[in-house]
């Protein structure tokens, strides 16, 4: 096998509490075995556009353990096999000219630290010949393969704490509080965050909800003297015979944005109860600020096994958390697929009976 002598570093999608921890992890232990490692900024446009990317040494990554977001940007548009043209409404494909890129640059593997839409670009250029490792990020926790995404400790730390704060105010005033969460189509932030706040009711992707019966359950509530409700809604859910509340629309190598389900939540709890009812959306201060200790240990953890993959010339993989242990999952058996939470996950049962209602 032929040694590797210099590594690119890329991190693609949505940003993430961690991403920083692993870009460190990854320099230092290449740095350390006598690789050199190329940073490549927003994504692969940095093997796209020139002037894109910079050597990374232990001083550039000194101090950025603690940072949210990510010193190379990101970028949730940059698909180089449909790349958005911005003089027109077209795409094209700079697969090739990624490849051509990825040698001229004389790089020996990739590290690609992403969700699962830049996981599954990775796998598409692991199919045409790119050595890569992928890391997985997310906040929404939804990559299969892997027990916990860095970032989805922080970002539910994150609504748990405004989630308490949203009792306080509402116990003053007697009031529904309804907090809409980020999650996409999966409900593992609104699941953990709305247990660990205490909600009274938590509706999320799975299982579609009837606003009546969650009406029910909080006027039987105000009826045994707790005169507040805390509702926590995942971005994704949907009443049952409707769908999923959008900001906007797929287009132009843009996902489909979701958003304002608790806003309708919010009104139609208002309605049914006739209580005075507000709603928050907590919307991407999930995704800003320092990581917890939990996800900066799995951040660096992912990033050193990273390292150590694409020195043993393991390629085409993924690095993932079972817990106790980091493991590998092939690229294939990931991509394309969503981690939803099964209807018998011990969290999900737990809260279910506790009282809390899903509203089903």
């Amino acid at each position: 096998m032929t040694p590797v002598k210099r590594i690119g570093i890329l991190t693609g999608g949505g940003d993430a509490p961690g991403l920083n921890a692993v870009i460190r992890a990854v320099v230092k232990s290449a740095t350390n075995s006598g690789i050199e490692c190329v940073g490549l900024e927003n994504g692969f446009d940095g093997l796209i556009e020139p002037n894109r990317s910079r050597i990374l040494t232990p001083r550039d990554v000194t101090g950025i353990l603690r940072l949210g977001g990510t010193i190379l940007g990101t970028t949730n548009r940059g698909n180089p096999f449909i790349y958005p043209i911005e003089t027109s409404e077209g795409t094209r494909d700079y697969s090739d000219r990624v490849i051509e890129m990825f040698h001229k640059m004389a790089l020996d593997a990739l590290v690609v630290i992403g969700g699962d839409g830049t996981l599954a670009i990775a796998h598409q250029f692991s199919l045409k010949g790119i050595p890569l490792v992928g890391v997985p990020k997310t906040i929404d926790n939804d990559i299969v393969g892997t027990t916990n995404c860095f970032g989805f400790d922080t970002a539910v730390d994150f609504a748990t704490d405004a989630i308490d704060r949203l009792h306080t105010t509402a116990e003053a005033h007697r009031r529904i509080m309804v907090a809409e969460v980020m999650g996409r189509y999966a409900g593992w932030i609104a699941l953990y965050a709305g247990v660990a706040g205490g909600a009274d009711a938590i509706l999320i992707p799975e299982i579609p909800f009837d606003i009546s019966l969650v009406a029910e359950r909080l006027r039987e509530r105000d009826r045994w003297g707790a005169h507040f409700s805390i509702v926590v809604v995942a971005e994704g859910a949907f009443p049952k015979g409707g769908s999923e509340s959008l900001l906007e629309t797929a287009h132009g190598g843009f996902a489909e944005r979701l958003g304002g389900i608790g806003a309708r939540v919010c009104e139609a709890l208002a309605k049914e109860t006739g209580k005075e009812t507000r709603s928050v959306v907590l919307g991407h201060l999930q995704r800003g600020g320092a990581p917890t200790s939990f996800d900066r240990m799995l951040a660096t953890r992912f990033g050193g096994k990273a390292v150590e993959l694409i020195k043993r010339g393991e390629f085409g993989v993924m690095v993932a958390f079972a817990p106790s242990n980091i493991v590998i999952r092939r690229l294939e058996d990931v991509v394309g697929k969503i981690k939803t939470v099964p209807m018998d996950f011990d969290l999900l049962l737990t809260a279910k009976a506790l009282g809390v209602t899903f509203g089903d």
